[in-house]
C-alpha cells in the first residue's frame, strides 16, 4: 500500500517515479532522518544557505542550495561573505571531507570557515548522519551566481544582532 500511496503521489506532482521512491527511502533511513533534524532544527543551515524570495520566505524547491546572505555585521568586517554556497548533496566535498569540516570546524584546505559559519565541533555519531543526509539531496545545477542575477532577488542586508 505506501508503494501504491508514493507512486500515486509522483504522478501528481509530476515528479519521476525512481526519484519519489529514492525520497521515501530517504525519509524512512534513520540516519538520514536525524541528520535532516540536526541539519534543519538544531544548526538551522537553511537560515543561510536557503535563498529567500522577495518576502523573505525560502524559495520552494531551492533549499539548502545557496544565495545570497541577508545579513551583514553592523560593523565592517574583513572578508564578510555575500553569499552562502549551496550544500545540498555537498557539492565538491566528499563524505570524509565533510565529516571531518564538521567534527574539527576546518576546511579540506586546513582553513576556518569565514564568517558566519559557525566553527562547529560536532560529534562523529551526528556529523555522520548530517553528510548522510545532505548528501542525499540533490545537487543543483544553478549557481549562486545565477540566482544573483535574478531582479527579484536584490540583496536586503539586514544587521547582524
Amino acid at each position: 500500500m505506501r508503494f501504491k500511496s508514493v507512486a500515486v503521489a509522483a504522478v501528481v506532482a509530476g515528479l519521476p517515479l525512481a526519484a519519489a521512491l529514492s525520497q521515501e527511502r530517504d525519509r524512512s533511513d534513520p540516519q538520514i532522518a536525524r541528520g535532516k533534524y540536526l541539519v534543519e532544527e538544531i544548526a538551522q543551515c537553511g537560515m543561510c544557505h536557503t535563498p529567500r524570495n522577495e518576502r523573505g520566505e525560502f524559495e520552494p524547491g531551492r533549499w539548502l542550495r545557496g544565495g545570497p546572505l541577508e545579513f551583514e555585521p553592523t560593523h565592517a568586517v574583513r572578508d564578510w561573505p555575500t553569499t552562502a554556497p549551496p550544500i545540498a548533496g555537498l557539492p565538491g566535498w566528499s563524505r570524509e571531507q565533510a565529516i571531518r569540516f564538521l567534527e574539527t570546524g576546518v576546511t579540506p584546505n586546513g582553513i576556518q570557515p569565514r564568517r558566519p559559519m559557525p566553527q562547529y565541533r560536532i560529534r562523529h555519531d551526528d556529523a555522520v548522519a548530517m553528510v548522510a543526509y545532505l548528501k542525499s539531496l540533490k545537487i543543483w545545477s544553478e549557481t549562486v551566481n545565477d540566482h544573483l542575477s535574478r531582479p527579484s532577488q536584490a540583496k536586503k542586508a539586514l544587521p547582524m544582532l
